[in-house]
């Protein structure tokens, strides 16, 4: 059966990574990702100029983000490199089977992950699918409890063991749901719920893809979430990220790929566009707001 090109095991000679030999115990598991040509150019993703430019992206770093402004590919790429690595999607279809992300899968066909350390730990996260997530883990629970209502009702003439045998599978498994995201995942905040969510889903080893996790988080649920990730890369994580959040990319010793040209560029966090534009509205908003009304500035 021929292989397809995001299997495990690296093809060797891409001047990108000369060294394909796997390390063990430490480092980044994907040391990056290179692309083979000939797709059509003329279809989507590969009309979106930085995938049509790609030839090859370090991921070396215990910490990778993607910055760009909208439509640049930045979650394209990061959709399809979740898809070649197969990791589980949290909130979403599984992504073998997702229709939307149809585009994505052609793409990861096309994509050669170059592994220092092969693992099938760790999850892809949309933001957008967060929020589905957390109204389906309620709904869950809502049922559980209407079945548990039921049994108390059929069981009222039964004896104290025949109803704590036929309760205990429903019980067992609604302690089991709260003990991982709670009493209620949607009642609480979303960044709350966020963090939560990711929190209860981690295991050591493993690698994360994040798609804008800063949508549910305040600024400082973004500072939590980061020290969330220090943490998790002291457990051997590896992070691909995502964003526009200037608080994010400013995460120390990460590599940040930015997609705003093509092909994607590697730039400093003092250099990016994002951190500039933030800065300069936070020492002198009354600048950028009167421009906006129509003033000389």
């Amino acid at each position: 059966m021929p292989r397809r090109r995001h299997d495990p095991e690296p093809e060797a000679g891409h001047p990108a990574y000369p060294d394909p030999a796997p390390l063990r115990g430490s480092g980044p598991f994907l040391r990056g990702i290179t692309r083979r040509p000939g797709a059509p150019a003329d279809t989507f993703p590969f009309s979106v100029p930085v995938i049509r430019a790609l030839d090859a992206l370090s991921c070396d770093s215990a910490v990778t983000f993607f910055v760009g402004e909208n439509g640049s590919g930045k979650s394209t790429l990061l959709e399809a490199i979740a898809a070649a690595a197969q990791l589980p999607a949290i909130g979403s279809a599984d992504l073998a089977m997702d229709a939307s992300l149809a585009a994505q899968r052609e793409l990861a066909d096309t994509l050669r992950l170059v592994w220092s350390r092969r693992t099938t730990r760790g999850f892809f996260l949309r933001a957008e699918d967060f929020f589905g997530f957390a109204k389906r883990v309620s709904a869950l629970r809502a049922e559980m409890l209407a079945r548990i209502a039921e049994l108390e009702i059929e069981y009222a003439d039964r004896s104290a063991w025949a109803k704590g045998l036929a309760m205990g599978p429903s019980h067992a498994s609604l302690a089991a749901l709260e003990q991982r995201y709670g009493i209620d995942l949607d009642a609480n905040s979303h960044g709350q719920s966020f963090l939560r969510l990711f929190q209860s889903r981690f295991v050591p080893g493993g690698l994360y893809l994040l798609d804008e996790p800063e949508a549910p988080l305040s600024p400082q649920s973004q500072l939590a979430l980061m020290a969330m990730m220090q943490d998790m890369i002291a457990q051997d994580a590896q992070f691909i990220v995502a964003t526009h959040s200037p608080i994010l990319l400013a995460y120390p010793g990460a590599r940040i790929w930015s997609f705003d040209d093509a092909p994607p560029e590697a730039v400093a966090y003092e250099d990016l566009e994002h951190v500039r534009l933030t800065r300069d509205f936070l020492n002198a908003p009354e600048r950028y707001l009167r421009a906006l009304r129509g003033g000389e500035d």
